[in-house]
């Protein structure tokens, strides 16, 4: 890429040098009015009023109004754009919770209002171009200088007074618009190369519950004959296969209520929901310890290799919880803690043959088929183990089904793997070119934006 023909040390470390007429000042003084957000009280949402957007509003760089917090009246909005009120070109940065640092553009002429979660930034047009400010906001040496500037309270944060002292590069408005032009372009090509990518392991993981779903109701023989269940859902199985509720091969113990009193900094870690996500163990995700002592006293909770485990408790329609998983092949003991169970397989079906029909849909079908509109799934024993499953009578034949689904979701799993890395590396690549051009590493010129 074209560099500019000279440079000058630009006082700042983190940025380092840059082009000649260019220079590096603090934020507030390529503002048209100081940096400032919404209002710090709660408003009384209606239905049917003028949005009123926060935090989780800001998604892919843009505001997401189906994301809003609600609708607040005429009155309110009136009385909170006396201190702020949005306008085409302003800038919005989430200076609170954990997305701090996300960024949007408003680009829209509908009424609407936001809330103390959100920084607002207005350039001042003389000095100052929106898209050159946003683009600035998302550069990885920006982002390092808002986290030097965080508070730690509950959660992180940056005050406004501190942001709007951060020093930024400014070039002159015309370098400043074809720059945000080429960044434009240039990032949208990125993304949209992105997004096929994310549609194709959405692709890799419908695969992958297909190859599932059909071993476990009917088996890996394609010219297998096949009989009724006698289960509408089920249809169809392959002859010699039967169909049993799962409390009649297979026994469920619930999780014991621990005392957080009992906690202490290291010892038998104890499984809890939060560390059954996305269809894995997660142990790092909260970790919570029990005396070593309670293996002795708390027997029928211990969880070994083979057990599978379930969340009891989860949001209805988000599977992260709720899968079954296996701990396999780890000799490590663990205590179970309530809202979740372990199921263990008895002689007549293989734990991993079981392990897939718990993953299957039509087994997440039917656990997860709660009354409309319930948010919270509480399941209960009783709700899994009544649930029919089917399956071959030999042992063999279920070891041959769970190694072919192991060995095809290992496959697939490959691909995943491989097309997430690639999404990481265009990510790293939108994020560097972002850097280098806002800073003037790299040259950009009218002609280069088209």
């Amino acid at each position: 890429m074209e560099r500019y023909e000279r440079y000058k040390d630009s006082g700042a470390e983190w940025i380092g040098e840059i082009p000649e007429g260019w220079e590096v000042v603090p934020i507030k003084y390529n503002l048209e009015v100081p940096i400032t957000d919404g209002p710090h009280e709660t408003p009384e949402f209606i239905n049917d009023g003028v949005p009123f957007v926060s935090a989780e509003a800001i998604k892919n760089d843009r505001l997401d109004f189906r994301k809003k917090r609600g609708d607040i009246s005429i009155e309110d909005h009136r009385r909170y754009s006396m201190k702020y009120h949005p306008r085409i070109g302003d800038v919005y940065m989430v200076k609170s919770g954990a997305t701090t640092g996300n960024l949007a553009r408003v680009e829209t002429g509908i009424e609407f209002n936001i809330w103390s979660p959100l920084a607002a930034l207005r350039p001042n047009p003389s000095y100052l171009t929106t898209g050159f400010l946003f683009f600035f906001m998302k550069s990885r040496e920006f982002f390092s200088a808002v986290e030097l500037g965080w508070n730690y309270g509950t959660q992180q944060n940056i005050g406004m007074n501190v942001l709007e002292n951060l020093r930024m590069v400014r070039p002159p408005i015309e370098a400043q618009t074809a720059i945000a032009n080429y960044l434009d372009r240039k990032t949208a090509e990125i993304d949209e190369l992105i997004a096929q990518k994310e549609r194709l392991i959405e692709l890799y993981e419908e695969e992958k519950i297909a190859i599932i779903n059909q071993a476990v109701t009917k088996g890996i023989d394609p010219d297998v004959r096949l009989k009724d269940s006698g289960v509408d859902w089920l249809g169809e199985i392959p002859e010699g296969w039967e169909v049993r509720k799962l409390k009649h091969v297979a026994a469920m113990q619930g999780g014991f209520a621990f005392s957080s009193n009992d906690f202490v900094p290291y010892g038998v870690q104890l499984i809890k929901i939060a560390n059954l996500y996305n269809n894995e163990l997660h142990l790092e995700r909260q970790p919570t310890f029990l005396p070593n002592s309670f293996l002795e006293t708390h027997f029928d909770w211990i969880v070994a290799s083979g057990d599978i485990l379930l969340s009891m408790t989860g949001t209805l329609g988000k599977r992260d919880y709720g899968f079954a998983i296996l701990l396999e092949g780890d000799d490590e003991r663990f205590l179970l803690n309530q809202r979740v169970s372990k199921i263990l397989a008895g002689r007549d079906i293989s734990t991993e043959l079981l392990l897939y029909i718990l993953r299957s849909e039509y087994f997440l079908n039917n656990l997860f088929s709660l009354p409309s509109g319930t948010k919270q799934g509480n399941l209960s024993n009783e709700n899994v183990m009544n649930i029919s499953i089917a399956f071959p009578k030999k042992l063999d034949e279920q070891s041959a089904i769970a190694n072919f689904i192991k060995i095809e979701t290992c496959r697939i799993e490959a691909k995943i793997e491989k097309t997430k890395k690639i999404i990481e590396l265009q990510k790293e690549y939108r994020t560097a070119l972002i850097s280098e051009v806002v800073t003037g590493k790299i040259k950009v010129t009218e002609e280069s934006t088209s």
